[in-house]
Formats: C-alpha cells, sequence, structure tokens
C-alpha cells in the first residue's frame, strides 16, 4: 500500500522471511508498516492515513501510543530488523570488532539538519578511543562539505545508501550492509537516539548518545521532540552507558519478543496468495 513500506528494502526483508522466494518486485503490504523507530504512533507526522487500514507498529509501547490517539487497527509485528537477525545469525568465528560506528543526526528530502559538524568532530574525538566509523546520511554524503569535514578529521566515511521513495531506487540490501557495518565495531554512537542506535545494540554493539543533537528544520514538535526522548530514556544517553540497560531497551523498541512466524505475516500482509516455494515454511 504506502511506499513507506518499502523503505531501506524492508519489504524485501519480510518477504524474503516469509519464504516468497524471487519476486520482481517486492508485494506490497495490505496496510502500513512502521519505517523508523519513532516516538509517536509508528507512522511519521504528516503521513496520509487511510481511516482503518491496519498498522504495523514495532512495539507494544507504540501500538499504545496510536491507540490513544485513535488508531484501532494496529498490530504489533517488530521492527523488519529482527527478522533480518533472524536470517543473517553472526558467524560464530566472526574476527573481532573494534572501534566505534558513528551516525549523526540527519535530515531527509524534505527537511535539512542543521548544526555545526565541526564541534561534533571535536566531540567524537575527545571520546571515542579506537578508530571511528561515520556512516552519513545520503544527502549529507553528497554534500561534499560536509563530508570532506569528517574525512579530514582523519575518519573513515562511508554511507548505507539511498533508502528508496515512490517505490523506485529501493536498495534491497540496505538493511544487510547495515548489518555487516555493524558487526565489525564495538560501539555504535549517535547525538540523538535513532532508529541505528537500537540496531547497533541489537547487533551486539555497546552504544553512546552524546554530542549537539543539532536542529531540524521546522522539527515537528507532537510527540515532544529531542526534550521529551531525554526524559523518558535518560539511560541510553551518555558517553558510556549500562550496555545490559541499553540492550533490554532496544529489545523493547525493536519489538525482539514479537517475532512472528512467516505463516502468520503472510496472513497479516496480506500475502498469502503468493507462491511460496515448495517446501519452504518454518
Amino acid at each position: 500500500m504506502h511506499h513507506a513500506n518499502h523503505f531501506y528494502g524492508h519489504a524485501q526483508v519480510l518477504a524474503r522471511y516469509c519464504d516468497l522466494g524471487e519476486l520482481d518486485a517486492p508485494p506490497r503490504m495490505l496496510g502500513y508498516l512502521q519505517h523508523g523507530w519513532n516516538i509517536g504512533d509508528g507512522l511519521a507526522p504528516g503521513t496520509p492515513y487511510v481511516e482503518g487500514a491496519p498498522i504495523f507498529v514495532w512495539s507494544e509501547q507504540t501500538r499504545r501510543r496510536a491507540w490513544s490517539l485513535g488508531r484501532r487497527n494496529v498490530t504489533v509485528v517488530g521492527a523488519p530488523w529482527i527478522y533480518l537477525l533472524a536470517l543473517e545469525p553472526e558467524a560464530p568465528d566472526a574476527p573481532p570488532r573494534e572501534g566505534t560506528v558513528w551516525y549523526p543526526f540527519h535530515g531527509w528530502e524534505g527537511q535539512e539538519v542543521k548544526g555545526d559538524h565541526r564541534r561534533l568532530i571535536a566531540t567524537i574525538k575527545d571520546v571515542e578511543e579506537g578508530p571511528v566509523t561515520v556512516c552519513l546520511y545520503w544527502a549529507e554524503f553528497q554534500t561534499r562539505r560536509i563530508r570532506r569535514l569528517y574525512e579530514r578529521a582523519g575518519f573513515r566515511v562511508i554511507c548505507h545508501g539511498y533508502r528508496g521513495h515512490w517505490w523506485r531506487q529501493t536498495n534491497p540490501d540496505f538493511l544487510l550492509g547495515q548489518l555487516t557495518e555493524l558487526r565489525k565495531h564495538k560501539r555504535v554512537a549517535s547525538n540523538r537516539v535513532s532508529s541505528a542506535l537500537f540496531y547497533g545494540l541489537a547487533a551486539g554493539c555497546e552504544s553512546a548518545v552524546y554530542g549537539d543533537p543539532m536542529v531540524l528544520h521546522a522539527e515537528d514538535p507532537t510527540f515532544g521532540g529531542v526534550a521529551r526522548i531525554r526524559r523518558q530514556w535518560p539511560e541510553l544517553h551518555g558517553t558510556h552507558v549500562d550496555h545490559a540497560v541499553a540492550r533490554a531497551i532496544a529489545d523493547d523498541e525493536l519489538g525482539t519478543a514479537y517475532l512472528t512466524s512467516p505463516a502468520s505475516l503472510r496472513r497479516l500482509f496480506g500475502w498469502e496468495h503468493l507462491h511460496t516455494p515448495a517446501g519452504a515454511g518454518r
């Protein structure tokens, strides 16, 4: 249904988990899939919504918030990330991890981030002891001025790629590439709590949130913004945090306990009519 269901290759990951085999295009879901961590009802602010359509959210707390806002047809399925982890277990002989992968807060096609990247770089250098990989969102990565600041600071600078938009240019391996990168590092860090932070924790990284959170142009204050996040999740903020506590929060926010069977997902998403290879199914 909604094109955001396919951001980051989410539909492809879930179709693969559902044993649907090779498809020419990712299947359309019968409803709206939460495409990123947020502190609202699972949908991005301003998302056009067909009243009564199913909404598939990552966590029980998101379902409760959606209910409080009048959404009724809401089901917890967990984040696509937990399905990817089920499909791609870490190799027992994986090389030792080192350093930190750092995700500066980013904007998107409709909103830019304003902040002092030089100041953030200085803060990162003061805190991190090992090698640092900085992962920029595609828009910031393409902005040579920003990318060069981090490169000149001596950081390895990468980009996971384009998330896709309006069913075009979707990278079906976006999350797989991100998982591969996270598993190289001991720590994941950012200047704001984000999907990437929780992904890193679920992938076995220690975590940190510090530095100037920066400002998103015309940021929607409906759900409380950065101030609320800092109040509600103080345990995640700091240069060094309690890993066990942070990992438990990540499991809650990603809905790890709600990992659903392929057959149940196919039924929820309206995929029962799609071809399943002989002998597939779990």
